[in-house]
């Protein structure tokens, strides 16, 4: 049993499942992206018990009794969480595939409180790995959220 976005469910799955696995293949929440599957890149970052956490290098089981967050979680209904809208606005993304785990990691890395400056942003976000190279919009994105009231 686990609570995912804010549900609870209760999921049988091999115990050799990874919590990316888990969330793409048995719940269809398909934000979270299955990049390197090594826990290198970033691209499937979520949230577990508050805390930002490669769910590629999660096992399920080790999930169990938690509460995770998925990309697909933040928004509000039809508003989006105010790192979505600061993503859009700084049109921090090309391809997009890197997206969801930059999010989850911009969330993150804003409550944790390390974006007092645009190197401190590039730090804590380095675990996300953007091939596009949108560095520049996802950092500013980062700080232009980050100074928003409502985050």
């Amino acid at each position: 049993m686990l609570q995912v976005n804010g549900k609870e469910v209760e999921v049988r799955c091999d115990v050799r499942a990874t919590l990316l696995d888990l969330l793409r293949e048995r719940l269809r929440l398909t934000g979270t992206k299955k990049g390197c599957n090594r826990g290198e890149c970033g691209a499937c970052t979520v949230h577990l018990d508050g805390r930002r956490v490669n769910a590629c290098l999660v096992l399920a089981a080790g999930a169990d009794g938690g509460e995770v967050t998925t990309v697909e979680g933040l928004a509000r209904g039809e508003q989006l969480h105010p790192v979505q809208e600061a993503f859009i606005e700084s049109d921090a993304f090309q391809c997009g595939f890197c997206t969801p785990g930059q999010i989850m990691s911009a969330v993150a890395c804003i409550r944790e409180g390390h974006t007092g400056s645009n190197e401190e942003i590039r730090e804590w976000m380095s675990g996300n790995i953007c091939r596009c190279s949108a560095y520049p919009q996802i950092a500013a994105a980062v700080a232009s959220a980050a100074a928003r009231d409502d985050v």
